[in-house]
């Protein structure tokens, strides 16, 4: 060979794309692609990491504890169950470094986080998709698909870019119905938005078992998307095991002390949420209004769904929205070709979208 040459499989895997974030020409643009929290971060937060600039030249607590401990008193668990990680992209990743190798499988639905697909190639193994049901993570597919290859299963709860959910006794159902040594791995990276008494984020059922893992992000609701700041809680094996092959120092100084101050302002987080679920409902409502399909939402986000019309579908709203500055998520190596995904945005920015719909539409919101 002429020149390094990566290992079979990997030039085969398809870069994650990010939401795009320009409007040439356009004065004033609003991001509605990323799902990033119109509020930003709390002013506590913002103060520690600030503070943490006066440290620069140290390493970073290689354990997070300060993080940790914050996460483990808010939410009521052990700290050493506990485990942080650049985003919960690189947990997610990790997880996939441990637990699979070549010949394994990892299952993900057909609407799941993008992530998952490239990280189980990236592992060498191979991902099995299989069919939701309504837009909806389907629990009897997930077990239909499970072979002796199977090593660990992905669920987004709730979906992205769905919105939707799956209720609790359906997760304690798929945990029930996986073999012992299959990973099951909760995704819950917008549970703060969800208000439904069925739901529960996965504290649960990682607690009363010892092959399920739940992954959070502090890029939601707690406005750190700049930072990178993700957590697992998981049973002592399975964090000793990740453990093994993290970074030393994964998480920086500024984004362990923004992130402890972050989760400790609950009040700043519920600000955040009721936002949110004011402008789910508000949305969803308006854009029926003017003839549009909207996937019923428990996150921050809308699914959009437009005509098979010519004019009118996904990729010409996406052109006329763009050029007014609102920049919504194209989804369709989501499978969803003529949908758009849109963040709940300032009060300003959604009510721009909602008017730019309607004129696109020809209606009035």
């Amino acid at each position: 060979m002429s020149k390094p040459v990566p290992r079979p499989g990997i030039l085969d895997i398809a870069a994650y794309v990010p939401g795009k974030e320009h409007a040439p020409g356009v004065a004033r643009v609003y991001k509605l692609s990323s799902n990033e929290t119109p509020l930003g971060a709390s002013p506590k937060a913002i103060e520690a990491f600030r503070a943490a600039a006066d440290n620069l030249g140290r390493y970073p607590d290689g354990q997070a504890i300060e993080l940790r401990e914050a996460i483990a008193a808010v939410h009521g668990l052990n700290p050493a169950n506990i485990l942080c990680g650049n985003g919960s992209d690189e947990l997610l990743g990790l997880l996939c470094h441990v637990y699979l190798g070549a010949g394994d499988e990892g299952i993900i639905t057909e609407h799941g986080f993008l992530v998952y697909k490239i990280q189980i190639l990236g592992a060498g193994a191979t991902p099995v998709v299989v069919r939701e049901k309504d837009y909806t993570v389907d629990v009897d597919a997930i077990l239909a698909a499970v072979t002796e290859r199977t090593k660990i299963v992905f669920v987004a709860n709730p979906g992205n870019p769905t919105g939707t959910y799956v209720p609790v006794i359906e997760i304690r159902r798929l945990q029930a119905g996986l073999p012992k040594h299959v990973v099951l791995v909760l995704d819950a990276a917008y549970a703060e938005y969800v208000r439904r008494n069925d739901y529960e984020a996965g504290i649960e059922v990682v607690s009363s078992n010892s092959n399920v893992v739940m992954t959070r992000t502090f890029s939601k609701a707690y406005g750190l998307a700049a930072l990178r700041v993700g957590w697992m809680y998981a049973p002592s094996e399975i964090v000793d095991a990740v453990n093994r092959v993290r970074a030393p120092f994964n998480l920086n100084a500024p984004a362990i002390a923004a992130g402890a101050a972050a989760i400790r302002d609950q009040a700043f987080v519920q600000q955040a949420v009721a936002f949110n679920q004011t402008w789910i409902e508000t949305l969803t409502q308006a854009l029926e209004a003017i003839g549009l399909k909207v996937t019923p939402s428990v996150a921050n986000f809308v699914l959009i769904h437009f005509p098979e019309v010519d004019g009118k579908r996904a990729s010409d709203a996406d052109e006329f929205l763009t050029s007014r500055g609102y920049i919504l998520r194209a989804v369709r190596g989501y499978g969803f070709p003529n949908a758009l995904r849109m963040s709940v945005g300032p009060e300003e920015a959604n009510r721009g979208v909602i008017a730019a719909l309607g004129e696109f539409m020809g209606r009035q919101a």
